[in-house]
């Protein structure tokens, strides 16, 4: 009999056991699943032509296409064909140097400066706003006359003519404070010293100027004229940079392009003015 209790009792030992090792393994198998699965990182797709003409007809604006451009992986395309298919579907000039930039800096070893094509690349003359980027100064029309004649010794007894210019109305619709960056982006042949930075003498109804042809004198024709230095900086091809500090005051300016038109035809100068 006692054998017989004996026999039972490790019965349910056993069975209890192996009730308690089964819950064991099911709340292991239960805590496992549950828990988080593992993150995977998936590779950032590199951006091509098709993607950035996707951006394009969708809508989106330039400043995000080119900070997309700019931030992501890409390879490009960019010959001949490829220019001509961006430029048809859409694709602006600033879109298409983001897309050279880009694709400079990859081909270009890391030890070595990249050779960075200029933001800007139509003729005019731009100023720097506050979030960086280049904005056209428009130009207004000026009408030139030809005044008395001059004799230079520094450019060998060359004739210099004074030249009396006149634009419309007292006030630039530009206002801007210094410092102020500039940048000229010039013609095929043209040096930014071609350039002449007038200040304008202020009529009732209009701006005025006297400069000397050629601008090769700038400030140092006299008091009588109205050239104001300026000394630039060459930033890449048909690229120039300078900028008006607190030594230049107030008023009203002009950038004058060299060969600028007559009394008859007139030509342009890119105008704005300077708060004290």
């Amino acid at each position: 009999m006692a054998r017989g209790r004996a026999l039972i009792a490790t019965f349910i030992a056993i069975v209890l056991l192996g009730t308690v090792q089964g819950f064991s393994q099911q709340s292991t198998t239960d805590s496992s699943t549950d828990g988080p699965l593992p993150q995977t990182t998936m590779p950032q797709k590199s951006m091509t032509n098709d993607s950035v003409i996707r951006m394009v007809r969708s809508g989106l604006g330039d400043e995000l296409i080119v900070q997309t451009i700019n931030t992501q992986p890409g390879q490009y395309n960019l010959d001949a064909d490829a220019l001509v298919a961006l430029k048809g579907a859409g694709a602006s000039d600033r879109v298409l140097t983001a897309m050279m930039n880009k694709s400079r800096k990859l081909l270009t070893p890391a030890y070595e400066t990249p050779v960075i094509l200029p933001e800007v690349n139509e003729i005019g003359a731009y100023y720097k706003d506050h979030n960086g980027n280049w904005v056209p100064i428009e130009p207004e029309i000026v009408h030139i006359k030809s005044g008395g004649f001059i004799k230079s010794t520094v450019t060998q007894g060359i004739i210099k003519e004074d030249r009396n210019g006149h634009i419309n109305g007292r006030e630039s619709k530009l206002v801007l404070q210094r410092p102020i960056q500039i940048l000229l982006y010039t013609p095929d042949g043209v040096a930014a010293s071609e350039y002449e930075l007038l200040r304008f003498r202020l009529n009732s109804n209009s701006r005025e100027f006297r400069t000397l042809t050629g601008g090769v004198f700038h400030s140092s024709g006299g008091a009588e004229r109205d050239e104001v230095p300026f000394a630039v900086i060459k930033k890449a091809p048909h690229t120039y940079e300078f900028t008006i500090d607190d030594k230049v005051g107030g008023g009203e300016f002009g950038i004058l392009p060299p060969g600028t038109g007559n009394l008859t035809n007139g030509g342009k100068i890119y105008t704005f003015a300077i708060t004290e």
